[in-house]
């Protein structure tokens, strides 16, 4: 059975994703899309790539993810679906990449310093 893979990341969170032909079904961490993501209207942007290449309902998505949060967890699975899509067919390239699909976003939270509240939030300036 063939079977794609790509993996995704954003912030702290990494998605594996293995891409296999089939109808449609995808699993996140061992449980349905929908149910995984519940009530997050912004899970659908996830399958983004699928709707890009025209291949929605085509494969089915075998996804784990870990760390970070609900926003990181589906921009990782985003990339990971991206990439499984285009070792499938390095053709779709030319869609996903002017889509802005296969790009990390390499942005992380700053680490604290010391002597400040927040990584640059500093302490409240007192004249006397």
């Amino acid at each position: 059975m063939e079977q794609y893979y790509g993996t995704g990341r954003r912030k702290t969170a990494v998605a594996r994703v293995f891409l296999r032909p089939g109808e449609g079904k995808i699993t996140v961490n061992g449980k349905n899309f929908e149910d995984y993501f519940r009530g997050i209207i912004r899970a659908v942007s996830a399958l983004e790539p699928f709707k890009v290449v025209d291949m929605m309902g085509k494969f089915d998505a075998y996804i784990t993810v870990k760390g970070g949060g609900t926003t990181g967890q589906i921009d990782a699975i985003k990339l990971g679906i991206a990439r499984a899509l285009e070792k499938y067919n390095p053709e779709f390239r030319k869609k996903l990449k002017p889509a802005g699909l296969l790009t990390r976003d390499a942005r992380v939270v700053e680490r604290k310093k010391y002597g400040k509240h927040k990584a640059r939030r500093a302490p409240q300036y007192s004249k006397r």
